[in-house]
């Protein structure tokens, strides 16, 4: 996992001019569900850098194939048929969160405009299930813009929302609920960004 996180910190250098803000808000122990908004293909490879802990992505498994593949499975990441989630990888999850580890996912299952509109219930299980904090984290940047011409190391901004806590069940009430709670937060951490971006 350190490995990856070294070659993640490679990529995005050399590709990106990274601009962070809110290090202090991720929790330094304990276990932390990462949610983040997704619009290109190369937002896990920023992502998997930017926080402080090792980090395990839950990746769709179209992405998990040849070396590639061979190699996001090899640096500690989850391949998951974001259709029909695996039930062994949800519950391989859940036992690293439940041991104080960190789980990254892009909630809203695939790429779009990133305004988090809707997300899968997988976020919402692991963290109902797991007693994690969430941590919303918004990113604009990577995507490249409709119409505009390729450009040399464009600068990604990332916002670290603040940890939330989800009320704990195992029912389809209590996934609901932390669902609909991970969406609002990590939508409202997106439109803060947003702000943040547009203020500049």
């Amino acid at each position: 996992m350190d490995r990856g996180r070294r070659i993640g910190i490679t990529v995005h250098t050399l590709l990106y001019r990274v601009r962070v803000a809110g290090w202090a808000r991720i929790p330094p122990t304990g276990p932390v569900l990462l949610v983040a908004n997704h619009m290109n293909f190369m937002d896990g490879a920023v992502l998997f850098s930017v926080p402080t802990r090792r980090v395990s992505f839950l990746i769709k498994a179209e992405a998990v194939k040849g070396p590639l593949g061979w190699l996001l499975r090899n640096v500690g990441q989850y391949s998951i048929d974001r259709d029909v989630p695996s039930r062994e990888v949800m519950l391989a999850a859940l036992a690293q969160l439940r041991a104080g580890g960190v789980i990254g996912l892009f909630p809203e299952g695939t790429r779009g405009d990133g305004n988090v509109e809707h997300v899968f219930s997988g976020a919402g299980w692991l963290a109902a299930r797991s007693g994690a904090v969430v941590l919303p984290v918004a990113l604009r940047g990577v995507q490249r813009p409709a119409g505009s011409r390729r450009r040399f190391r464009p600068t990604v901004s990332v916002l670290i929302g603040d940890p939330f806590p989800v009320p704990q069940g195992a029912g389809k009430v209590a996934v609901a609920a932390a669902t609909d709670q991970v969406r609002e937060k990590l939508a409202a951490t997106v439109r803060e960004l947003d702000g943040l971006l547009a203020a500049r």
